[in-house]
């Protein structure tokens, strides 16, 4: 009798340990040793991602210049002179941290350079903006006060130099215009309007060399510096979407544990099986007798039910299965016959409304076992119950047909 249990039990281990071995073999990629895996905390940081089309915006300013140029009047009361400017710039956020973006500056500049002088000119620049407050307080795209420094690689042209003011000479006469390459560094504050729009203030410091005015003596570098305000309109708010690489990592670590509780129900089976084949051979085991199970009986009524939804009277899908078990006992049972009840919840809709529903659910159902099923109509008989008797204590159980054998 031992031996015969000890080898049931080798029987069950094998065919147990055969699927979990497989299944171990193939999922071995998400098998970690029981010792815990030493992961990187930089790489468990959350990563920011966005589509090539999210996060652009336009800028539109005007300011003030305050060129720091030759000043100099021989009468000894030279003055700096502040001017208009005026900005329009658009650029993309690269990620929460990082931005560039195209920016342009017109307006005229005064200074005094012996006489009262003036030019005009256009700036563009390339510049690289760092977002301080996500970078530093941590990403938050709904703060209402971001500070951004920005650095900036540009070219200006210059034109228009008042004629009385000394100028740098060709062979042709004093030159026209000024083509240079400036460098800039500026700060901007922006203040969140809403989602989509920014007030922003910004100052910038344009390094130029000397010719930047048409005129070359005293310092070797001019300066022009700008103060800003405008506002920012963002192409579809400024959103980016997260993922972390760790974020798995607990439900990796959990199919893990079950491996490896698997790997000890299969250590387990297979010192059992071990044990059992240590005992081979084993006496025959003469199987047992074959029992026939018992007869169906035929003559029982079958308790199937079809249940509505509220105020329906249609059959659905997962319902009509029930009606095709009733149909399929009808036809193994030949010499029953039933009667179809219908019901009503009480508790919505009058008497005679109810009445007239559970009637109506009662007269679908027959009409489905006699032109769907093929049941001869003089076996079945119905019967409208309405609300006014209730099968069930829970109310919406009562939108029911129920079967019951024909007296």
């Amino acid at each position: 009798m031992k031996k015969n249990f000890m080898l049931g039990m080798a029987v069950v281990c094998s065919a147990v340990a055969i699927p979990i071995s497989v299944s171990a073999q193939d999922n071995s990629y998400l098998v970690v040793e029981e010792d815990v895996t030493v992961v990187d905390l930089e790489q468990c940081r959350d990563h920011y991602y966005s589509h090539w089309s999210d996060n652009w915006f336009m800028q539109m300013g005007a300011g003030m210049n305050l060129p720091l140029l030759e000043n100099y009047l021989p009468n000894g009361d030279e003055k700096r002179h502040i001017t208009a400017a005026y900005n329009v710039g658009f650029g993309k956020w690269l990620t929460p941290h990082l931005g560039w973006r195209m920016s342009t500056l017109y307006g005229a500049i005064h200074w005094d350079n012996e006489v009262y002088s003036k030019a005009k000119y256009i700036n563009a620049n390339f510049d690289l903006m760092w977002d301080m407050f996500n970078s530093v307080g941590g990403v938050n795209m709904k703060r209402v006060f971001t500070i951004v420094p920005f650095v900036g690689l540009g070219g200006t042209y210059t034109w228009d130099f008042n004629p009385n003011a000394p100028a740098i000479r060709t062979s042709y006469g004093d030159k026209p215009n000024q083509w240079t390459l400036p460098v800039s560094a500026g700060i901007q504050m922006r203040f969140r309007l809403c989602r989509y729009a920014d007030f922003f203030i910004e100052g910038r410091a344009q390094f130029y060399g000397d010719n930047f005015n048409n005129c070359a003596y005293g310092d070797p570098v001019d300066v022009n510096i700008t103060a800003i305000g405008g506002v920012t309109i963002n192409f579809g708010g400024r959103d980016f979407d997260t993922y972390n690489p760790c974020g798995d990592l607990g439900y990796i670590n959990q199919l893990n544990e079950q491996v490896n509780e698997l790997r000890a129900s299969l250590a387990v089976c297979a010192a059992a099986l071990a044990d059992a084949e240590s005992q081979l051979p084993c006496p025959e085991v003469k199987p047992a007798p074959v029992v026939a199970p018992p007869a169906p009986t035929k003559d029982a009524i079958l308790l199937s039910t079809v249940r509505f939804a509220l105020n329906s009277a249609v059959i659905t899908d997962t319902e009509m299965v029930n009606v095709y078990n009733v149909a399929e006992w009808l036809k193994e049972n030949p010499s029953q016959n039933i009667v179809i009840k219908g019901y009503a919840d009480e508790k919505t809709g009058t008497s005679d409304y109810n009445m007239h529903l559970s009637h109506q659910r009662a007269q679908n159902v027959h009409d489905a076992l006699v032109n769907k099923y093929g049941i001869n109509a003089s076996r079945l008989s119905i019967q409208a119950e309405g609300s006014n008797s209730q099968l069930y204590d829970t109310n919406d159980w009562n939108r029911i047909v129920i079967f019951a054998p024909a007296k």
